[in-house]
């Protein structure tokens, strides 16, 4: 099997979020979320995601995924797009248990109905993604 250069470079991102008991790119991902580096975060997830798409996290991991594409599309002023993505991020990880992969889905929920909730009373004009309104994920233990 060729290993393709996003391959390596994402494997090399990860290693830094190495330990603590779980795959290096799950853990990245919420380190690089958390910093606002929403592409990085989505393609370091997405890299735990493809090869095992059907598995059964795999709705999980494309849910988490898509939340991340929704925030790369608001620091891009698409709102529309964002929302979409919201909705989509919502129904893959409402297949899953209130807690998930030491991740707390109902607080992730409430976090994806407060944004769709604020770009639809602003009718998909007003932006509310600001330096005061960071998104945040935690992972427990």
């Amino acid at each position: 099997m060729r290993v393709s250069k996003k391959h390596e470079r994402i494997t090399e991102l990860a290693a830094q979020f190495a330990g603590d008991g779980i795959d290096p790119r799950y853990a990245g991902y919420f380190v690089l979320f958390n910093r606002q580096e929403f592409y990085e975060a989505h393609d370091v997830l997405e890299d735990l995601w493809l090869p095992d798409r059907q598995g059964v996290n795999g709705n999980f991991y494309k849910g988490l995924i898509q939340l991340a594409g929704a925030f790369v599309h608001l620091q891009k002023n698409r709102l529309r797009p964002s929302a979409a993505l919201f909705k989509l991020a919502r129904t893959n990880l409402e297949k899953y248990p209130h807690r998930h992969e030491r991740l707390d889905l109902t607080a992730v929920q409430a976090m994806i109905a407060a944004w769709l909730r604020r770009l639809e009373q602003s009718e998909f004009i007003v932006n509310p993604f600001s330096a005061a309104m960071v998104p945040e994920l935690k992972l427990q233990n």
